[in-house]
């Protein structure tokens, strides 16, 4: 493959090499809610399951909708190959709480935080109405406020507020604290920037 967007791409070539001698039944044995068939493994991603042949990579959503880009399925290759299941004792934590927030929380500032309140809380009623869609479970905080499924038992919330004249929109998004475990901190930014982008698609 030709090498063009090296920030998306690469990466990508990374996982997709590491996938070929992946080990079916040990993915299997060390996540749930992940399938085989004999030929491809399904997983469901924020409510929509998509089926990835193995060894040799093709993705394809059961829904016949459109492929997730490849910044997702880069995603969902490092899911396949690394995730764990670790138990929700019902907590849920911010970013910076977890692991190396501290470390990347400037680029999830502005890769998820700021994206939110921009994206979502300028279009309240559109963030409802897409969350519905996505049958989210509503939340009593913010001025609009859902939690989403994003994968395995690992759960987000996005709460925004819209802002006025004095103080523009603002978003906060946490994890449940499985997370913490479960996920490098670049792979929670990759989290949050799939499931607003997600949301966006169906506004």
């Amino acid at each position: 493959m030709q090498i063009e967007n090296h920030k998306e791409e690469v990466p990508f070539a990374f996982y997709e090499e590491k996938f070929h001698s992946l080990v079916p039944g040990e993915v299997i044995n060390r996540v749930t809610g992940v399938k085989w068939d004999g030929k491809e493994f399904y997983v469901n991603l924020l409510g929509r399951e998509f089926a990835i042949s193995h060894p040799d990579y093709a993705i394809r959503a059961t829904d016949g909708g459109a492929v997730p880009p490849l910044a997702t399925q880069t995603f969902l290759l490092r899911y396949l190959l690394e995730s764990k299941d670790v138990a929700w004792a019902g907590d849920w934590k911010t970013f910076r709480e977890m692991p190396w927030g501290e470390m990347y929380i400037k680029p999830y500032t502005g890769r998820v935080l700021t994206r939110a309140a921009f994206t979502l809380g300028t279009r309240v009623a559109a963030f409802r109405a897409a969350a519905e869609k996505m049958r989210a479970t509503e939340l009593k905080h913010g001025d609009a406020g859902y939690q989403f499924n994003l994968i395995g038992n690992y759960h987000m919330q996005i709460m925004v507020w819209e802002g006025d004249e004095e103080f523009p929109p603002n978003a906060q998004v946490i994890y449940s604290d499985n997370f913490a475990e479960g996920f490098a901190a670049e792979d929670r930014v990759v989290a949050g920037d799939i499931l607003i982008s997600t949301i966006k698609v169906n506004m």
